[in-house]
């Protein structure tokens, strides 16, 4: 049986922030999910797998999930992919750190976007994008699956203007599970262990969280591990049948 997925979470920042590193453990090749702080901690990881980055992805843009960006970028030269409905967001970077009373992180150009039902490949796995708005406006959550087509050292973008591991044409996948693995989640700060994301700042909605998780996170199997962007894993049963939002 082939060797289980590398996925290393580390909790970064002053609001811990779980940052999920992925790898294939053939290829050696990852992508790294929600990098908001401490590039150093995710750099040494990464060289204690061997693992060379395909892409770095923010399931959304509050700076405690993007303040590593730029770093990262920097460091590995992987793309950046976020949603582009939060672009904004990230473009009012300072004023977030002001907000939290926070010196600005490093900002970058984000030039590449995701949206619903687009795939990020990484050796033999892929992690297939659901648009999950409601924290935020282009919130994304990611189910991680094989992919039994492996991506080349760089896949073309459908535009022509970039190589990175984002295609748009969906990947030939079998469950996680179907070879000795647990199916995979990361929820961002769409779905907590007994809750879910708060909605009060800008660009939340109550109504379009709700409505992201019925009708894609809680279509998932039960056994999916749920990984969300602070806290503890979960799992989509455990939350449909516990969580008191969701009732």
């Amino acid at each position: 049986m082939a060797e289980k997925l590398i996925h290393e979470i580390i909790p970064v920042g002053m609001l811990h922030c779980n940052c999920s590193i992925l790898g294939d453990p053939t290829t050696r090749e990852a992508i790294v999910v929600d990098p908001g702080d401490e590039v150093d901690a995710i750099l040494e990881i990464l060289r204690r797998h061997d693992l060379k980055v395909r892409a770095i992805v923010s399931t959304h843009t509050h700076i405690d999930h993007v303040g590593g960006l730029a770093g990262l970028h920097s460091a590995t030269g992987a793309p950046v992919l976020i949603h582009k409905d939060d672009l904004e967001l990230y473009d009012h970077l300072e004023m977030q750190a002001n907000w939290l009373g926070v010196a600005t992180p490093a900002v970058m150009s984000i030039q590449d976007f995701v949206k619903e039902g687009d795939t990020v490949r990484w050796g033999g796995y892929a992690a297939r994008v659901l648009h999950t708005p409601g924290h935020t406006p282009g919130s994304i959550s990611l189910v991680v699956e094989r992919d039994t087509k492996a991506a080349s050292p760089a896949s073309a973008d459908p535009h022509g203007t970039h190589q990175h591991a984002h295609v748009h044409t969906p990947a030939t996948k079998r469950p996680l599970d179907s070879v000795g693995e647990t199916s995979r989640l990361i929820a961002g700060d769409t779905l907590f262990q007994g809750s879910i994301g708060r909605t009060d700042l800008w660009g939340g909605s109550f109504k379009d969280i709700l409505k992201s998780i019925h009708d894609k996170l809680l279509t998932l199997p039960d056994d999916t591990l749920v990984t969300p962007g602070h806290g503890a894993n979960t799992t989509i049963g455990a939350e449909r049948a516990h969580n008191p939002f969701l009732r």
